[in-house]
């Protein structure tokens, strides 16, 4: 029998040095496996882990029910034969091709009888299995506690622009050509505005969007500048962690500036819902009443409903985003009267390489020590 505890630390040592820094070498768990319930698990887990619950969402409610109104024994009686059903599908499913030498991690949620319980099957069958001490809530402080470790020694350069000027899409050209990019909001997957919720997609949680940021930190090269655009605290539903927004905000900046029809026209690609599902624009911009007054949304859903969505579109922007930008950038990065400003002829420009390539340059040289 081959079980061996390990902390949170020492995982996510072994884990990160294999997967950054030797990428031929054999990684140092065959698997990441997560026992926790599939709701538990959607929440946020280990990057790349792989879910066996050992209690699905509806035997883990009628546990802690029979605990709570019943008695602890009975309880436990009841998910032992759970446990021990759910333990024999996964190793019918999922262990009996594996060879001698695969060694999972595994964790439930505070390293405990889940895990313990898996665990012990497949080290008494003779698999190397590493436990995880604390389990997920171990994990998750390991995170939290890096976040800032992480963040402190990291160059930041912040693009800017008001809504429509293509940052999303300059970003993707640059990282293309060579850059290093935090995008920040393709992990929240948000374009974190009024109208920024993609129509289908589900957001991360709070504890996800953290654990992917980190994740993507940690991947970073810290003697190479990061690029991120000019977000606010709130992207969406979730939030920045306060060490990188405070960082964001003394970081150096270079602000892309589009005319106006190339913005609407841009906005009219990304958000081409808005003339797919005019009933969606329409209640989106309800949202924006107690700022710019009943009469006036009104009057932009009377719009939309005529068709008029790029009068619409360009209404937005010069009432509500542009202002409201315009005030936020002043008052929160510090370094944005400084800013390298760049004048965007076109869209095809934000996809340009040599541009691209001459911009990057001069970001990183104007950040050299």
């Amino acid at each position: 029998m081959s079980l061996q505890p390990i902390t949170p630390r020492q995982a996510v040592a072994l884990w990160a040095t294999s997967s950054r820094d030797s990428p031929q070498k054999a990684p140092p768990f065959s698997a990441i496996i997560d026992v926790r319930s599939e709701g538990e698990f959607a929440l946020d887990h280990w990057p790349g882990a792989i879910n066996w619950p050992v209690l699905n969402d509806e035997e883990r409610v009628l546990v802690g029910t029979m605990y709570k109104q019943i008695s602890a024994f009975e309880a436990q009686k009841k998910g032992a034969a759970l446990v021990a059903r759910n333990i024999a599908r996964h190793i019918e499913e999922e262990v009996l091709n594996l060879p001698k030498d695969w060694h999972p991690l595994i964790y439930c949620w505070r390293g405990g009888k889940r895990s313990g319980s898996i665990a012990g099957v497949l080290s008494q069958i003779g698999f190397k299995v590493h436990l995880l001490e604390g389990g997920y809530k171990g994990f998750r402080k390991q995170v939290m506690d890096e976040l800032p470790e992480l963040i402190a020694p990291l160059d930041f350069h912040v693009i800017s622009g008001r809504t429509g000027s293509g940052k999303t899409r300059f970003l993707q050209t640059l990282k293309t050509h060579g850059a290093q990019v935090l995008d920040l909001e393709d992990l929240a997957r948000h374009r974190s505005s009024v109208l920024g919720q993609i129509p289908g997609v589900s957001q991360p949680s709070q504890k996800h969007f953290d654990t992917l940021i980190w994740e993507q930190l940690r991947s970073f090269n810290a003697r190479e500048v990061i690029f991120l655009e000019s977000e606010s605290k709130k992207v969406g539903n979730v939030c920045v962690p306060e060490e990188l927004m405070q960082k964001m905000r003394q970081s150096p900046c270079t602000h892309l500036e589009l005319t106006m029809p190339s913005r609407v026209e841009l906005l009219m690609q990304d958000y081409a819902f808005m003339a797919d599902t005019p009933a969606f624009f329409i209640k989106k911009l309800q949202a924006l009443i107690t700022l710019r007054g009943k009469a006036v949304i009104d009057t932009w859903c009377e719009w939309i409903e005529k068709g008029q969505i790029r009068e619409v579109v360009q209404a937005l922007l010069e009432t509500h985003y542009d202002p409201t930008y315009d005030a936020s950038m002043k008052r929160n990065y510090q370094k944005i009267h400084e800013a390298l400003h760049l004048k965007i002829e076109s869209l095809d420009e934000l996809k340009d390489a040599s541009f691209a390539t001459k911009v990057l340059k001069a970001c990183v040289r104007s950040q050299a020590p």
